[in-house]
């Protein structure tokens, strides 16, 4: 099996695999190499509450997600993928047991007999009896680990989580794991789990008038782009010693107005970050002027209001081991609903 192009360096020690075992919760760590916590990077200083759930470390199955970096507070969400027929992986394949817990996990299927004979018949021949793994792979003990299907945090119930189906694998300490498993741990797969823990803040823009407005007044709209500055997500397998930083950036910000009786500025309804800001805050002295972002009404919202949905979308890429240049990923797209009212303009009558 050659070896990985994209440089994911040595592996840790076999010690550490133990250590890994002893810090996970024991019934799940004799099972399973990354079925408990770890220890998050000593070189790492975490403090606070960046991720909103008591969490700056995070680890889900093989994998470690640092969220120091990330979105906070209640009204912060996750993007949603520009490209429509993209989603972070739903499952993946890593590190799971070493030949003793591997050992340990089939023979106690076995033992139930709820599989059939044949079935169990075909597994003894192919991890124990040589075709192609014998005595699963006790010899390589510390060459090599078995490799089996995770599902990703959250995505338990989506059917996309139900295509990882391959049987436990091996793969040596320092070898790619097979080319035609979409879904093993490759620093752009982690790179892409990142992109499923990101969280960015709500998007609620400045208008004026504020709150309430007047048929055919142009209303400004603006966002201090300083207060939506990139968030980014680590994702690792310190078995592997392998990481990848997903970054999300803010480029842009589309107004809709919740109806169709209304005018945009600039037309297509998408300002761009200029500088440290989106759109100009409105100044006393321009009511005259067109708005470099906002809209118009051209209808009363009589006696309720209209909707306007502000959206940011991100520009979203990634580095890794071996990968030291950005590499793109899909934009992403997060927004946030604001009520307007729509009043008509009053003419007094002598």
């Amino acid at each position: 099996m050659p070896a990985l192009s994209t440089g994911w360096g040595g592996l840790i020690s076999a010690a550490m695999i133990g250590s890994l075992c002893l810090n996970a919760a024991p019934a799940v760590a004799d099972n399973e190499i990354g079925g408990g916590a770890q220890t998050p990077p000593p070189s790492v200083k975490a403090s606070g509450n960046a991720d909103g759930k008591g969490n700056l470390f995070a680890a889900a199955g093989a994998v470690v997600f640092d969220r120091s970096r990330n979105g906070s507070g209640d009204s912060s969400g996750p993007v949603t993928p520009s490209s429509g027929n993209w989603t972070p992986p739903a499952c993946y394949y890593a590190p799971k047991y070493t030949p003793a817990q591997m050992r340990k996990y089939k023979e106690s299927i076995w033992a139930v007999e709820s599989t059939g004979y044949q079935w169990d018949a075909k597994q003894r021949d192919t991890y124990v009896n040589g075709h192609p793994y014998k005595d699963f792979n006790k010899a390589k003990a510390d060459k090599g680990y078995w490799w089996d299907s995770y599902v990703t945090e959250g995505r338990e119930g989506d059917p996309a989580a139900s295509t990882c189906t391959e049987d436990p694998f091996w793969v040596d300490k320092g070898a790619s794991p097979p080319a035609d498993i979409l879904e093993a741990i490759t620093p752009e797969m982690l790179a892409r789990l990142a992109y499923a823990e990101m969280r960015v803040p709500s998007t609620k823009v400045d208008l004026a008038p504020a709150g309430t407005t007047k048929v055919n007044l142009p209303t400004w709209a603006w966002l201090d782009a300083a207060k939506f500055e990139p968030v980014s997500v680590t994702a690792s397998v310190p078995l592997l010693n392998v990481t990848a930083t997903t970054t999300a950036e803010p480029v842009s910000l589309r107004i809709e107005p919740g109806t169709a009786d209304a005018q945009t500025y600039p037309a297509s309804g998408v300002c761009e970050i200029t500088g440290d800001h989106i759109g100009e805050a409105y100044a006393k002295g321009k009511a005259g002027e067109t708005p470099p972002c906002g809209l118009r009404y051209l209808r009363s919202s009589g006696d309720g209001s209209y909707r306007l949905q502000a959206t940011l979308t991100w520009r979203i890429h990634w580095t890794g081991t071996g990968i030291p240049v950005p590499r793109s990923l899909p934009d992403g797209r997060f927004g946030a609903d604001q009520e307007v009212v729509v009043q008509e303009i009053q003419s007094v009558n002598h």
